[in-house]
């Protein structure tokens, strides 16, 4: 479908996107991941020529990306991170008026856009004000403006940020079943769970491509085990909170111990989540014995039951980004 060729761009002293080489090919669902700052929507509006680019270029290399009649004309596309439509027109009429931009005939904005909303869901709200829609809905609607011109590439920054989790399901499945039918997918996204779907990912940090491969390759090559520990106290009961020091109740020793494992070198990264610990580590049975020693040391009475699990996107996304800080 496309690459880009060391691709950059700077504003002033910043640089945000820095020598930048992706390819993405037709059929895929590539998916931008990083921190907020990493230069993934100056990335995307490049490639969707809105912003030009200090430096390389973005090569188009499937007929498929471009109109045979326009061979200059790139069918493309774009949903931004905000939404931006209008909110004092109703759905039909914001599908109308982009409709029109792409120079559209009416009588095929109308067999498109009742085809789009019946996909989406939205075909009973068609006479609805934008503004009165909810978040779910109005991604939906501009998701529908995006695909009025039949793009052969989709460009979504970030379109489910800050949506409920069942309207980002539904988004997905929308998205799955447009690639199905040859849309290619070009989406950046803060949720790792969305990262797990794409069929290639790219993790961008500081403007760099970090670490690019398949989903499920980036998880094989991760370089640290990954463990799952809960505390076993030992006594039952009053007996368990009475033998932790100074009154520590276990929600509270359990913000104590992330405090108190960070620093130790074994461990690379702790977190705490529900009743257990997420713990990365560069040698499993050199952490535990470490932990366990340092519980030791500040006298609480309590083991750790452990057990190895398999490294998920946030793991990689967290290694990555701590790595990028160091």
């Amino acid at each position: 479908m496309f690459k880009t060729a060391k691709l950059g761009k700077n504003f002033g002293r910043i640089t945000a996107v820095n020598e930048v080489t992706i390819e993405v090919a037709a059929g895929d669902i590539y998916g931008l991941v990083g921190p907020d700052g990493a230069g993934k929507t100056t990335l995307m509006r490049m490639i969707c020529d809105l912003i030009v680019p200090d430096q390389g270029q973005v090569l188009w290399t499937e007929p498929a990306a471009v109109k045979k009649k326009n061979a200059h004309k790139v069918i493309l596309g774009y949903m931004p991170q905000r939404f931006s439509l209008y909110g004092d027109l109703t759905v039909m009429e914001n599908i109308n008026f982009f409709g029109a931009l792409y120079q559209l005939k009416g009588a095929v904005i109308k067999e498109r856009a009742e085809a789009i909303l019946a996909m989406t869901g939205l075909l009973p709200f068609k006479d609805r004000f934008a503004d009165n829609l909810s978040g779910g809905m109005k991604q939906k609607l501009a998701l529908t403006c995006a695909l009025v011109n039949r793009p052969a590439l989709l460009v979504l920054d970030e379109p489910t940020y800050g949506v409920d989790p069942e309207s980002r399901k539904e988004f997905w499945r929308i998205l799955y079943r447009l690639n199905k039918e040859g849309v290619t997918i070009l989406v950046s996204t803060p949720y790792m769970d969305e990262a797990e779907q794409c069929t290639k990912v790219a993790f961008m940090d500081q403007g760099r491509v970090v670490a690019m491969n398949a989903p499920a390759q980036l998880k094989k090559d991760f370089p640290y085990q990954v463990l799952e520990a809960r505390l076993q106290f030992r006594g039952p009961g009053a007996a368990a909170e009475a033998s932790l020091p100074g009154g520590i109740t276990e929600r509270k020793l359990s913000v104590r111990q992330i405090e108190l494992f960070n620093d130790l070198p074994q461990v690379v990264d702790v977190s705490f989540y529900g009743d257990k610990y997420r713990v990365l580590a560069t040698d499993a049975g050199q952490a535990r014995r470490a932990m366990e020693n340092r519980l030791a040391e500040q006298g609480i009475s309590a083991g750790l039951n452990w057990t190895e699990v398999t490294p998920t996107m946030e793991d990689v996304f967290i290694a990555l980004a701590e790595k990028g800080v160091s």
